[in-house]
C-alpha cells in the first residue's frame, strides 16, 4: 500500500474534507537516515526514549543528527512508563529552546510526546521502534492524567519514521500486539455503525472502508510477522500508520476504538491501581475483541426486555467505588456530565432491533477471533487464567465507564444487566 496517497487532503461524500498533516512518511530499510533531511531546519533537538528504544533505535537517530545540539530525556527501561504527570513533568523539564521533539519509541513514548507537543507549540518526529499500535498517526494522545485514561484532541507528528531494520527485531510480543490491534477493527468499527444506528452518531464509509482495508491486509501475516519477516512487518506498520491516518480524517479515533479498547483500558487502569500485571495494549485488544464478539451473538439471540437495566444511586455509586477505587470520583463524574444512565435506549432498540441485530452480525463469530488469536500465536485461556471470573465479569460491566462513547457494552449493559453471565 501507498501511505503517500493517503496524505493529500480528500474532499468526501460525508461531507468532511478529510486531512492528515503529516509531512513525511518513510517506511522501509535503513528509514532512520531520513532523519539528517528530515531535520535541516532544526539545531536544537530534544530526543525522548527509554533505555530500550533508545538501544534499539538511538545511535542510529544520533549518527542522522550529526552536528545538531541534541538534549536527551531517556527513561528508565525497567518498568513500564506510564504516561502520567510525572513523566510530562520530566519532558518538559527538558525543553528549553527546543525547536523540534524526535520520539524514539512506540505507544507510550509517542503519546507523550504527542500531548507535549500540542500543548507545548514544539513539532515532533517518531521513530518508531516497534510495530506495536495504530497511534502513530492519529490526533490523539493516549495519557493518563488523574489516574483516569484520558485520549486528548492533539496533533499527528510532522513525520514518521519506520525502519524495518529496526522493526523487525523488536519483541516479538510488541509485533503480536500491533497484528492484535489491527484484528481489534473488526469490534470498533461494529461499535462505530452501532452509535450510528442508535445515537445517530458521524459516520463516513470511506473511513470505514479504508479501516477494514487496512485490516485485511494485515489478517493472514500471522506466521510471517512471527517469523519476522520484513516485507511482512512493513506491511503491518503501513497498516498502523493507515489506521491512524483514518482516525485523523474522522477527526476521533472512532474507526480504530470502540468495546475492545475500553476493555483494554480496564485491565491496564485497574493493573496500574491495584499493582497488577495486565498485558500488552494490542495483546489486552485482540483478546477484548473475543469478548465483545461473544457479547454480540448473545445479543443477536436476546429478546427485548420490558424495562431498560439501570444501575443508579447508592447501588451505582458504590460499585463505581469498588471497581475503580481511587478514580472513582472522576467516573462518576464523567458519568454526571454524559447523562448516558438516564439516557432511554431501550425505545431505540425496540424501534431499529432489526437493524442492530444486523449490525452485530457483520463482526466474525467468537470462534473466527479465536482462531485468528491462535494464528498469532497466543492463547485465550492465558487471558483467562489471567485475569479470573469476577475481573472479566467487572470488565464487561463497567469498562464503558471509563469512556463517554457508546458501544455493544452499554447494549449488553442495558439488556442483560450486571449480573448476566459472559
Amino acid at each position: 500500500m501507498d501511505i503517500s496517497n493517503l496524505l493529500a487532503p480528500k474532499s468526501c461524500a460525508c461531507g468532511k474534507i478529510h486531512r492528515c498533516d503529516i509531512k513525511y512518511v518513510f517506511i522501509e530499510e535503513n528509514a532512520v537516515a531520513h532523519l539528517s533531511e528530515m531535520c535541516e531546519g532544526f539545531n536544537n533537538i530534544l530526543i525522548v526514549a527509554d533505555e530500550n528504544t533508545y538501544r534499539a533505535a538511538g545511535k542510529q537517530s544520533e549518527a542522522a543528527l550529526l552536528g545538531k545540539n541534541i538534549t536527551r530525556q531517556i527513561f528508565s527501561g525497567e518498568s513500564v512508563l506510564i504516561p502520567d504527570e510525572r513523566a510530562i513533568d520530566a519532558v518538559k523539564a527538558k525543553l528549553s529552546r527546543v525547536e523540534l521533539i524526535v520520539a524514539i519509541g512506540s505507544g507510550v513514548i509517542q503519546d507523550l510526546c504527542k500531548y507535549i507537543s500540542h500543548f507545548e507549540k514544539i513539532p515532533y518526529f517518531v521513530v518508531a521502534t516497534a510495530p506495536s499500535m495504530d497511534g502513530y498517526a492519529s490526533s490523539g494522545a493516549a495519557m493518563i492524567t488523574g489516574g483516569m485514561k484520558v485520549t486528548y484532541s492533539a496533533k499527528v507528528p510532522d513525520g514518521f519514521i519506520g525502519d524495518t531494520s529496526v522493526l523487525k527485531d523488536a519483541p516479538l510480543e510488541m509485533i503480536k500486539a500491533g497484528y492484535g490491534d489491527i484484528i481489534g477493527k473488526y469490534s470498533a468499527l461494529n461499535d462505530w455503525k452501532l452509535g450510528t444506528a442508535v445515537y445517530g452518531e458521524y459516520f463516513c464509509d470511506y473511513v470505514y472502508g479504508l479501516t477494514y482495508d487496512m485490516l485485511r491486509e494485515v489478517l493472514p501475516l500471522a506466521e510471517k510477522l512471527q517469523n519476522r519477516d520484513p516485507e511482512a512487518i512493513k506491511t503491518l506498520t503501513e497498516a498502523l500508520i493507515g489506521v491512524g491516518i483514518a482516525m485523523a480524517y474522522a477527526e476521533n479515533s472512532r474507526p480504530a476504538s470502540g468495546s475492545e479498547h475500553h476493555l483494554s483500558h480496564f485491565f491496564e487502569i485497574t493493573g496500574i491501581l491495584n499493582g497488577e500485571e495486565y498485558f500488552p495494549h494490542g495483546i489486552d485488544v485482540v483478546y477484548s475483541t473475543y469478548i465483545t464478539a461473544k457479547l454480540r451473538e448473545k445479543l443477536r439471540e436476546a429478546s427485548l426486555p420490558e424495562k431498560q437495566y439501570k444501575m443508579v444511586g447508592d447501588e451505582f455509586n458504590s460499585e463505581i467505588k469498588r471497581v475503580y477505587s481511587d478514580i472513582s470520583d472522576s467516573c462518576i463524574a464523567l458519568h454526571e456530565k454524559t447523562g448516558w444512565y438516564s439516557d432511554d435506549r431501550l425505545s431505540v432498540y425496540k424501534e431499529k432491533w432489526s437493524e442492530i441485530k444486523e449490525i452485530l452480525a457483520e463482526m466474525p463469530e467468537a470462534s473466527k477471533i479465536k482462531e485468528i488469536i491462535s494464528n498469532i500465536g497466543l492463547d485465550i485461556n492465558e487471558f483467562y487464567s489471567a485475569y479470573k471470573e469476577e475481573k472479566l465479569a467487572d470488565a464487561v460491566t463497567f469498562a464503558k465507564d471509563l469512556k463517554d462513547r457508546f458501544s455493544v457494552l452499554w447494549t449488553y449493559y442495558d439488556i442483560f444487566g450486571k449480573e448476566a453471565a459472559l
